[in-house]
């Protein structure tokens, strides 16, 4: 019996993914469940696990996009497991496959040379472009319209230098997906940053006194992570404008804050969230950044993982960044940017000392927040990491900190 797998929807409004990779070879045998394929969506990545055991038979390749619902590969749920070791295939089959391949890319090279949709002809012949220097992506190679916007002018003629190479690769969808939103934010918000600094000299000092005892307690560090973010939960409570969004004509707020984290992950950054963060202890913030950034890091994080969140917290202190203008996580409507931490001299108290400053940078949709709401955010976010025991742990860091 032939089983043919088809392309499970990854979520919500997702209407299709892109193959990043098979993890398998055609005819190669399967076990039930096994990851066969990695697939790109416009939110993440995910594994496609093998639905049966058999002989699988690829239908689509890397790179190709595929509908949800879409047939991708079929699984002879009736051949024989092999013995020990998958059987190779035999040389000349091998040999005789690379043969057709490389026909197919030939014949196809050979039919882009200089073939374009008219409407690429005409976008070409306006940026002086010729069509025989383009590589088409369309269906046998053709020019696209796509292909034709998308291609830049000839700075001149190369050096003949063997060590002068370029190399164009696809973009992921998952990196696509991530480009148009950005540019979207830039054109359709109202997007204003506004800067402060903080003496991260209190925090340094609660975590040079605790965090061994709390490492020994809990089994996790304590970072600047969970002091940002219950400073962000206690801000977002005074100036509710910064929990809100827009949609359309109307204003949705929220007497929760889920809090999106910008981590690193395989596959280029991931915001997944940290759910009613409102209600978290210190400890509990900690646990759950450290269990969301294992799994983006593996690449298990999901795309609910990652959907929903009222605000941002963006670390670009971690990469070494003085000072950025973060750029807003939509729909939300704002996004605090942390940074590195330097020493620096300042005045206390009339004199100059040297302490630990960390710049940190608010970006908010001014459509709905006024400068009045996004200095006073900024400023009460510095006031609770500048006076961390009496304002975020009610004078007792033990209990807080739940040691």
């Amino acid at each position: 019996m032939i089983l043919e797998m088809k392309v499970p929807s990854p979520g919500e409004s997702i209407t299709e993914v892109e193959i990043a990779s098979w993890l398998v070879k055609d005819g190669d045998y399967v076990e039930k469940d096994q990851p066969i394929a990695e697939v790109d969506s416009d939110k993440a990545t995910l594994e496609l696990p093998a639905e049966e055991s058999g002989i699988i038979t690829l239908k689509a390749e890397e790179g190709d996009a595929v509908a949800v619902g879409a047939v991708v590969c079929l699984i002879d749920m009736d051949a024989a497991k092999p013995k020990g070791a998958a059987t190779p295939k035999p040389a000349a089959k091998k040999e005789t496959t690379s043969e057709v391949s490389a026909q197919k890319t030939q014949e196809a090279a050979t039919y882009a040379t200089g073939t374009a949709s008219p409407a690429a002809k005409k976008i070409l012949a306006e940026k002086n472009i010729d069509p025989s220097e383009i590589k088409g992506t369309g269906k046998d190679g053709r020019i696209t319209k796509d292909d034709a916007v998308n291609a830049v002018p000839s700075m001149g003629k190369a050096l003949d230098n063997a060590d002068r190479k370029s190399e164009k690769s696809k973009l992921s969808m998952l990196r696509r997906k991530v480009a148009q939103r950005l540019v979207s934010v830039k054109n359709e918000t109202a997007m204003l940053t506004t800067f402060n600094e903080v003496d991260m000299q209190p925090i340094f000092e609660l975590r040079a006194k605790y965090k061994e005892d709390f490492k020994a307690k809990h089994d996790v560090s304590l970072g600047f992570m969970s002091f940002f973010t219950l400073a962000v939960v206690r801000a977002l409570k005074l100036f509710p404008d910064v929990n809100s969004m827009i949609d359309g004509d109307y204003k949705i707020s929220y007497d929760f804050a889920d809090i999106s984290i910008a981590v690193s992950g395989p596959k280029g950054l991931m915001v997944p969230v940290i759910r009613n963060a409102e209600k978290l202890s210190f400890n509990g913030v900690e646990q759950e950044v450290k269990r969301l950034a294992l799994r983006a890091r593996d690449g298990e994080i999901t795309v609910d993982e990652m959907t929903g969140g009222t605000f941002t917290i963006t670390n670009g202190g971690v990469f070494g960044s003085m000072l950025s203008t973060p750029i807003i996580n939509p729909p939300q409507s704002g996004i605090l940017g942390m940074h590195n931490i330097v020493e620096r001299p300042v005045a206390i108290n009339g004199k100059v000392e040297i302490r630990p400053i960390m710049y940190v940078a608010l970006s908010y949709d001014h459509r709905i927040i006024d400068g009045k709401e996004s200095v006073g955010f900024l400023v009460a976010v510095k006031e609770a990491l500048e006076n961390p025991v009496e304002i975020l742990m009610n004078n007792d860091p033990k209990k807080a900190l739940e040691l």
